[in-house]
């Protein structure tokens, strides 16, 4: 019997180096949910703060592709991005504090631009509670500005909901004004999910409401029992579960971000278990039916 030829053990390899290609970057991705999925980076904010490179390497083992970013973690734009790319990591977006865009827009699109960021966004507007109108309405002047800067320099400009904007106002609520006199052009919206079902409203309304103006998503789940209804933008980490166990009715919120357009998804898990809540989390959305 002839040896079999080397092309012939190729063929025969083929089907199993495709499945495992396929495979690589999979994590979280199922016949339903098709992401694309990627991990907020400020969820292992500890774990960074000792070792980057390490933790980097955690993050790769998750299967992540895609992360955004909430500092470099006293590395340069330059070093971190090359510390990511080393661990086959994708940046897409990035938070700033509200205070850096409202003094420093260009210093933003600096950085962002040296990271390799498509996105920059804002996670929390300071203010005195209760959140007001005219806190909002200054928020609302700093976003659109900033917003029109970054767009010239082909930056997306997004706000971060946290569950104070849900204050009453007029016949809505102050996140309705928020996305009023935003420009849609230049400010765009990034759910969390968790954050909007905290203060006591529905995630999949207000992406029927507004649409494509939610572009990005943080994909978190919250405790069974977690008091709602609350309108301070702070809770207990320990509230956040592995997706797929809390309260959220994912199949119907995803089912929604998919016909709203959201075209990016993030998991964040501030646990103290997240490292191991993160793996079960992917395990979900790769099951997950809608």
């Amino acid at each position: 019997m002839k040896p079999i030829s080397f092309y012939l053990l190729c063929a025969l390899a083929l089907p199993s180096i495709m499945a495992f290609a396929a495979d690589k970057h999979a994590a979280g991705i199922g016949p339903n949910f098709k992401g694309p999925v990627g991990l907020q980076l400020y969820i292992l904010r500890d774990q960074f703060s000792k070792n980057v490179p390490a933790t980097l390497e955690q993050v790769h083992r998750f299967g992540i592709q895609y992360v955004e970013l909430a500092g470099t973690y006293n590395l340069s734009p330059e070093q971190f991005k090359e510390q990511l790319a080393a661990n086959g990591l994708k940046p897409i977006s990035g938070h700033f504090p509200f205070e850096r865009y409202r003094d420093d827009v260009e210093g933003i699109a600096r950085d962002a631009k040296r990271l390799g960021l498509k996105y920059t966004g804002c996670a929390w507007i300071p203010h005195t509670d209760p959140f007001n109108e005219k806190t909002c309405r200054e928020a609302i002047a700093v976003f659109n500005r900033v917003g029109e800067a970054l767009a010239k320099h082909r930056l997306q400009f997004f706000y971060h909901t946290h569950g104070y904007e849900f204050q009453p106002y007029g016949h809505g609520t102050l996140f309705d004004l928020l996305m009023a006199e935003t420009k849609p052009n230049f400010v765009r919206y990034e759910m969390d999910v968790f954050w909007i079902v905290h203060p006591g409203q529905d995630p999949v309304k207000l992406l029927q409401k507004y649409g494509k103006r939610f572009e990005l998503m943080h994909v978190k789940d919250m405790k069974k029992g977690t008091p709602t209804g609350l309108l301070t933008g702070h809770s207990d980490v320990t509230n956040d579960v592995t997706l797929g166990t809390g309260t959220m009715d994912w199949p119907a919120i995803l089912r929604a971000a998919k016909k709203a357009g959201v075209k990016w998804y993030f998991i964040e898990d501030e646990s103290p278990t997240s490292v191991e809540q993160i793996p079960r989390s992917l395990r979900f959305l790769e099951q997950v039916k809608f």
